[in-house]
């Protein structure tokens, strides 16, 4: 211990006189210089140890705030059928405000800190953040503003992309659905809410149509009251708005008429109630004996051509030969005739 006294007083005169040490001495002062610097951080940490427990304190009381609101705006949005909604923005407002906490209970620990500074790097930081995460930044968004809008809700059923289902869920992300053949679609939020959507269930009763053929030979206040009467007897088919059935087509094998119900919007009514309202509409023509034709096309031979052919009004157009009066005659024996009639 003497000798380590003794070198250490020749190194402070050594250092005072300016004669450089050697590397021995160097050595020697490195344990003390570590020494030293131990105790100074212990003695750095001992004074902002209070600091540091009020720092924790604060972001902990800031936390629970968070926390609290959280669950103050999920209940909220509970008791206004919005729980989609309360789950989303109670979520980033609770880490808003954590991050906001932090944020003081930094500057307490460090007193030198400026919250001013930090949040201005944090701003130049932002903007690249914002480049690399650009997609998902814009779903959260669109996911946002879906869920405040709300041009649907949970449980409706939709078509969006091609895709049509129930909505399960709107999350930050995405927006799921899970088709009728029972498959989950997850769409990005962007994509729905930039493009159209139809919203199936929007309102509570839905207009279903079909076209029924029956033969020109038929009468058509008949048949409308037949499909009318079928349609009245069917399960699921609603009695307001009353259905009804129009004349759209005259087409070329039979008169087109387009029998329009209203059911339930839930896609698995429409369905049977559609199901259901044929079956019962041919039942009812076939009993009424009213013809629902097959597809006919008539060909037109002209190798029966007759002198009045192209002459509007008289040509029969391949029907049969009048029953009075005599038959036209055919216009290849038509010149013939005459020059033979001229020289007898």
């Amino acid at each position: 211990m003497q000798a380590w006294a003794q070198t250490q007083t020749q190194n402070l005169a050594d250092a005072a006189s300016g004669q450089p040490q050697t590397l021995d001495q160097a050595v020697t002062l490195e344990p003390a210089f570590a020494l030293g610097k131990i105790e100074d951080w212990v003695i750095g940490f001992q004074k902002l140890l209070p600091n540091i427990v009020v720092g924790l304190v604060v972001i902990a009381i800031f936390w629970m705030v968070g926390w609290l609101f959280d669950r103050a705006f999920n209940r909220w949005a509970r008791r206004h059928s919005r729980d989609n909604l309360g789950e989303v923005l109670g979520a980033f407002v609770k880490w808003l405000i954590i991050l906001f906490g932090t944020l003081i209970g930094l500057t307490i620990v460090i007193p030198s800190l400026n919250p001013a500074d930090l949040l201005a790097g944090l701003g130049i930081g932002s903007v690249a953040i914002g480049f690399a995460f650009k997609d998902i930044l814009q779903n959260w968004l669109a996911g946002l503003l879906l869920l405040i809008r709300q041009p649907f809700q949970v449980g409706d059923q939709i078509v969006v992309n091609g895709y049509e289902g129930t909505v399960d869920w709107i999350e930050t992300r995405a927006t799921i659905i899970t088709t009728y053949d029972r498959r989950r679609v997850i769409i990005p939020n962007a994509d729905v809410y930039s493009n159209a959507v139809t919203v199936n269930t929007a309102h509570a009763v839905r207009r279903s149509q079909y076209d029924i053929g029956i033969g020109y030979g038929d009468v058509m206040e008949q048949a409308r009251a037949v499909i009318l009467k079928a349609l009245g007897e069917t399960p699921g088919v609603e009695a307001e708005p009353k259905p009804e059935v129009l004349v759209m087509d005259l087409a070329a094998s039979w008169v087109t008429l387009r029998a329009r119900w209203w059911t339930s919007s839930k896609r698995t009514d429409v369905v049977h109630a559609q199901a259901a309202a044929l079956e019962r509409i041919k039942t009812a023509l076939d009993a009424a004996g009213i013809d629902m034709p097959f597809d006919t096309k008539v060909l037109l031979f002209h190798d029966q051509s007759e002198e009045i052919d192209g002459i509007r009004g008289r040509q029969r157009e391949g029907w049969p030969k009048p029953t009075s009066g005599p038959a036209p005659r055919p216009a290849r024996l038509v010149g013939v005739e005459d020059d033979q009639t001229g020289r007898d």
